[in-house]
């Protein structure tokens, strides 16, 4: 579930505490923790509901600047029926903490192990070090163009980062990724342990 840049300022700032959707089924359910770049949104509730019963008030609560826009934006996608999801905003995103934190040698340990069983669960080879070297030296650079650079296809490079994000390696930006403090200190290890040749150029 999206949020546009709008819509997440006015979350975070608690103006708006509901959402419309048309899904053909719901891809989010009541307990759901949606990180965002505003932090985490919680999903409350969601029920499907007729469209005679969306309310000038729930439209403002939804960022809209009433009922008939509200729904004539529903409207524009025909399949699926309406939902109501109430939300909240749910405080920082845990993992900006976990990137600022520098790891400890036993925390170092523990990650090095997670990479490389994610190295060796992957189907395409070993990966981890070469994605981080690749960020550490091209920060800001479109997610295309870092895949293109190991040959691989953008979609599942970016699920490969975001695997590195979970563990508070990597950052995104506006366009591309940085490593985190905490993704450098990995990294710095990390590298005492690869050949030149390992490092993508």
């Amino acid at each position: 579930m999206l949020f546009g840049a709008t819509d997440r300022d006015a979350i975070r700032d608690g103006m708006v505490d509901l959402a419309f959707r048309r899904w053909k089924r719901p891809s989010v359910k009541p307990g759901t923790r949606l990180r965002t770049a505003i932090g985490v949104v919680e999903i409350l509730a969601v029920d499907r509901i007729d469209s005679d019963s969306i309310t000038d008030a729930d439209a403002r609560r939804a960022g809209a600047a009433g009922r008939d826009v509200l729904v004539a934006r529903l409207d524009e996608r025909p399949d699926g029926d309406i939902y109501r999801i109430a939300l909240r905003h749910a405080g920082s995103d845990p993992r900006e903490t976990l990137r600022a934190a520098l790891p400890s040698p036993d925390e170092v340990a523990a990650i090095l192990a997670r990479l490389a069983r994610l190295d060796a669960a992957s189907r395409h080879g070993a990966w981890t070090a070469a994605v981080l070297s690749l960020i550490a030296t091209h920060g800001g650079v479109r997610a295309a163009d870092l895949a293109a650079r190991l040959g691989r296809e953008t979609l599942p490079f970016k699920a490969d980062v975001r695997k590195l994000k979970g563990l508070g390696l990597t950052e995104s930006l506006e366009v591309g990724y940085r490593l985190s403090p905490r993704g450098r200190a990995v990294l710095d290890v990390l590298s005492r342990n690869l050949s030149p040749s390992s490092h993508p150029e």
